[in-house]
């Protein structure tokens, strides 16, 4: 009996040595070897220019890049020292950005007409639908309805506001038979 559990002992002794492993022998994880691109300066926007064909130049302009060296493996990567030019340039605010061109068909004057009377029956019948629903103990999917629902109607009354008759009348009508599956639900 004492000697199963003096074998034990070593045994477990044992294990728990190998398990720990080596102290002399630690490998180590070499630093990745590819470096980040450098930073660069935004390209400046090229310029139209009328010249005749004759007047083209002789030379490429020269395009400056920064030469970053690839640190060597096992050697941390060394700080960028700031470009003269950058430094003497104040940073500016960037430009915002203009919106994106809405493109929207064109419509006559008796299908624009059409449009805005559908558009706004539509809108009309799923206000008053989700009216019937506000005040409601509503479950987790009629909830989900009310919320498609009031997103529709957000985005509808945005192309009306930009002017976009055939989109505002798509969304509306999503609008309307949405409500009108709520309607039923309660």
């Amino acid at each position: 009996m004492k000697l199963r559990r003096n074998i034990l002992v070593a045994l477990l002794c044992l294990a728990a040595a190998g398990l720990c492993g080596c102290r002399r022998n630690i490998v180590r994880a070499a630093p990745p070897s590819v470096a980040s691109p450098p930073d660069t300066e935004p390209f400046p926007q090229p310029t139209v220019v009328a010249q005749p064909p004759a007047a083209a130049p002789a030379e490429p302009p020269e395009v400056k890049s920064p030469a970053q060296p690839v640190p060597v493996v096992g050697e941390a990567p060394r700080p960028r020292p700031p470009v003269e030019a950058e430094a003497a340039t104040p940073k500016s605010e960037p430009e915002p950005e203009p919106e994106p061109v809405q493109i929207a068909p064109q419509l006559s004057a008796k299908d624009q007409a059409a449009a805005v009377r559908t558009t706004t029956d539509d809108i009309r019948i799923a206000e008053r639908n989700l009216q019937l629903a506000y005040g409601r103990q509503l479950n987790a999917s009629q909830n989900d309805l009310v919320a498609k629902i009031a997103g529709f109607l957000g985005q509808a009354h945005e192309a009306i506001r930009t002017g976009d008759w055939v989109r505002a009348q798509n969304l509306a009508q999503k609008a309307q038979v949405l409500s009108v599956e709520l309607v039923k639900s309660l």
